[in-house]
């Protein structure tokens, strides 16, 4: 079979063979992700996904997109290029499992200054690694190089996924009442939003991020790529035992913009701050730039990466489930009656 070779295309800073290696060296990885409904192999022009409806009545179909942001540029730093692939697929499958979903398939897009092959292939290893953690199959993914577009050594990486529920399973937070209890699942730190002001802040470059600091037990750079939680299994593992009535993914706009998104009308989220252990880097930011805490909670999780709502006679079965799942979760709050939805923390 003859393969395309093209010198021109080349020496336009494009290289059309390191694609193929690149495909070559993630193609196991790809693999070891593919779920029962899985059809075809790496290489065609679509993913198939064939998806089996277990008995649901009225199925519906969730999808998901977003990227890592800024957090790339810690990264490319520390050339370290594994662990934004978690971040990627946890940053898309987390918001439809918001929904009660769990996704089914997952595509990436990675556009490169300059195709690394090897590069490439840490970058899939860690979105593979995410979607074992989801329990979704890597169908598909575009690599575009894109010489005179992005710089030799950066990249940006972006996903999408596509999630099903049983429709009287859904999760829409329309049964949220004044008196249900919130829930906290815990964050693994600042997961992939606000690195924008983290950046600024912090004062990030080369010799920064190789700082020890010994309240991490590790590096500046190491403790801000630590890879966003995938809170999937805990959130479907919960279903099976608890009615829960409303998740809000705590992500860029932090708790005052994501919690009111799970609220219906007249209700407003009351969360004590004091409820949820607040992970150290948050501290290190908020001293360092000075900046104040309404911001820090309208820009960050906070230690929180979910808050769900629950009945209150069932917040201390929710909790024990989520930590039977492997998560760390708290009671910190509770729903009130307002003039209109919203947040306050005390």
């Amino acid at each position: 079979m003859s393969v395309s070779r093209s010198e021109s295309y080349k020496a336009a800073g494009v290289d059309v063979t390191a694609g193929y290696e690149a495909v070559k060296l993630m193609k196991p990885m790809v693999e070891s992700t593919f779920t029962k409904g899985v059809m075809g192999t790496l290489g065609g022009f679509g993913g198939l996904f064939r998806p089996e409806f277990n008995g649901m009545k009225d199925p519906i179909l969730v999808s998901g997109t977003d990227g890592v942001g800024t957090k790339l540029k810690l990264a490319f730093l520390m050339d370290k290029h594994d662990t934004v692939g978690i971040d990627c697929v946890a940053m898309c499958v987390n918001d439809i499992a918001c929904c009660g979903a769990q996704p089914l398939f997952f595509l990436d897009y990675v556009a490169v200054g300059k195709n690394h092959p090897e590069k490439i292939a840490q970058m899939v290893s860690g979105i593979a690694e995410g979607c074992r953690q989801a329990g979704c199959a890597l169908i598909g993914g575009e690599t575009a190089e894109m010489p005179g577009f992005y710089p030799e050594n950066e990249y940006d990486m972006a996903g999408f996924s596509v999630g099903m529920v049983d429709k009287e399973k859904m999760i829409d937070g329309t049964g949220i009442k004044a008196g249900d209890a919130l829930i906290g699942v815990a964050s693994s730190g600042v997961h992939s939003n606000g690195y924008s002001l983290v950046r600024k802040t912090l004062g990030i470059n080369e010799k920064s991020v190789r700082r020890y600091i010994d309240e991490f037990g590790k590096t500046l750079g190491e403790e801000l790529l630590t890879p966003t939680k995938i809170y999937v299994k805990a959130i479907q593992s919960l279903m099976g035992k608890v009615e829960v009535k409303g998740i809000s993914h705590i992500t860029g706009g932090g708790f005052y913009e994501n919690v009111p998104r799970m609220l219906p009308a007249g209700i407003v989220a009351k969360i004590e701050k004091a409820a949820m252990p607040v992970p150290p880097v948050f501290d290190l930011i908020a001293k360092t730039g000075k900046i104040p805490e309404r911001d820090m909670y309208n820009t960050f999780n906070m230690g929180a990466g979910l808050v769900l709502a629950v009945a209150a006679e069932d917040a201390s079965r929710a909790v024990a489930a989520i930590s039977a799942a492997g998560e760390q979760a708290y009671v910190i709050g509770e729903c009130v009656n307002g003039a209109e939805k919203g947040v306050e923390l005390v």
